[in-house]
């Protein structure tokens, strides 16, 4: 039985649906080889002053409800000790969602293609598919490598994100923000989809990015909303049918 029980309350319902969509899309990453071992994806609860993130030794592949932990922007975590310890890294999300009220899921991870465009000259990570447009104002790249494993670094790393919807750490990972789970798990596909497209790009020829034309013109008819739900119930009916998501989750 799971721990966090659906009862009368409204407020339980809801709660059990955000920790599966998390896990959900936790596995998801998982399975389309975005997430390993490493790595994390979390979601502010309605309360606006607390998220859920997984346990530092919960495996991601099989991560389930019970096994995320509620936090508070201290980066504290408010469950039972028996339940576990935040990951080493959970400074990353306390600190961006103290510093963007904007930002309610965050999903940070180690592709290694995106990441490689940190330490090459003279290739930049440029947007070419038309989905990148959501990085159309910049991704920054923040210089330090480390582990995000202290509120001061975490705090550093939120300054460089800014305003911005993704980041790159340098020889590290990267570090997708969004409106929600379903939104994050949207951003995080197409990130590394840009990625890809431009590696293979680069490997033909000469590379022409979108122009603030192409970006305006895609942007006057894109409905976010719409191609979010969609990506997030293909990849939700895979999960389903592959079994790496149970269909009781209902998400």
């Amino acid at each position: 039985m799971e721990k966090y029980k659906v009862t009368h309350d409204p407020a339980d319902a809801d709660s059990l649906f955000l920790r599966r969509q998390v896990a959900a899309c936790t596995r998801l990453l998982v399975d389309l080889g975005i997430m390993n071992y490493s790595g994390h994806v979390s979601a502010r609860t309605a309360a606006g002053d607390r998220f859920i993130i997984q346990s530092i030794d919960e495996p991601r592949s099989s991560l389930n409800p019970e096994g995320l932990l509620e936090c508070d922007l201290n980066g504290t975590s408010v469950a039972p000790e028996s339940l576990g310890r935040p990951p080493a890294e959970v400074y990353l999300h306390s600190e961006i969602y103290r510093a963007r009220p904007d930002v309610h899921s965050i999903a940070h991870f180690h592709y290694d293609l995106c990441t490689a465009y940190t330490f090459v000259s003279e290739r930049p990570l440029l947007l070419v598919k038309n989905h990148a447009i959501r990085w159309a104002d910049g991704v920054p790249v923040h210089d330090d490598p480390s582990h995000v494993a202290t509120p001061e670094l975490g705090q550093r790393l939120a300054q460089t994100l800014g305003r911005h919807h993704a980041a790159q750490i340098r020889s590290h990972g990267q570090v997708i923000t969004a409106e929600g789970v379903e939104s994050v798990l949207h951003d995080a596909v197409h990130f590394v989809e840009n990625a890809q497209a431009l590696h293979s790009a680069y490997a033909i020829g000469q590379v022409i990015p979108l122009s603030l034309d192409d970006i305006k013109s895609f942007q006057s008819q894109f409905q976010r909303g719409r191609h979010v739900k969609k990506l997030w119930r293909y990849y939700v009916d895979k999960g389903e049918t592959s079994g790496i998501i149970p269909r009781e989750w209902r998400v």
